[in-house]
């Protein structure tokens, strides 16, 4: 009887509720490596007059991602990474890395690229390629800009053939 009357209160009570509400997704990202790292993908595919990185939720992709599906090796020279592009802001142009135009941004990413530094260069490597993808498989793009279908065609079943 609790329960049905619970049931029938639900709806009076949980009217304002929004997905975001519950349960924000646990990350091992800090805040600020939160940040840095939206701001980096925001720099890979900048929006423009259409859908960029961040619209499609690209920043959250790429958290959840690295979370769950590399190994911790991986994880700590991608935090490692993060803090190292926030110094270099600092140190090059004054101010924190998602406070920096595109072109300093890119001249910051380019630089690791290019590094010596093995790690520097699977790093600039990783987000690329997982930005591109993430970019790539959202819903938006999908349907919007590539122009997906779930079944290509149309099924005719009861069709003469001729032998």
């Amino acid at each position: 009887m609790a329960a049905s009357a619970g049931l029938v209160a639900l709806p009076a009570w949980a009217k304002g509720w929004l997905p975001g509400e519950f349960g924000a997704e646990r990350s091992s990202f800090s805040p600020a490596e939160q940040d840095v790292l939206s701001s980096v993908a925001d720099t890979i595919i900048p929006a423009g007059d259409s859908l960029g990185a961040l619209t499609v939720g690209v920043d959250k992709f790429l958290q959840k991602l690295i979370d769950d599906c590399y190994e911790k090796d991986v994880q700590e020279n991608v935090k490692v990474q993060l803090a190292g592009l926030a110094t270099a802001a600092k140190s090059n142009y004054g101010k924190s890395f998602m406070l920096c135009d595109q072109q300093q941004r890119q001249e910051l990413l380019l630089k690791l690229s290019v590094s010596d530094d093995k790690n520097e260069r699977d790093f600039f490597d990783l987000i690329k390629s997982e930005t591109i993808r993430g970019f790539r498989t959202s819903k938006e793009v999908m349907l919007s800009y590539l122009n997906y279908q779930m079944v290509p065609g149309h099924y005719y079943g009861c069709v003469d053939v001729k032998a």
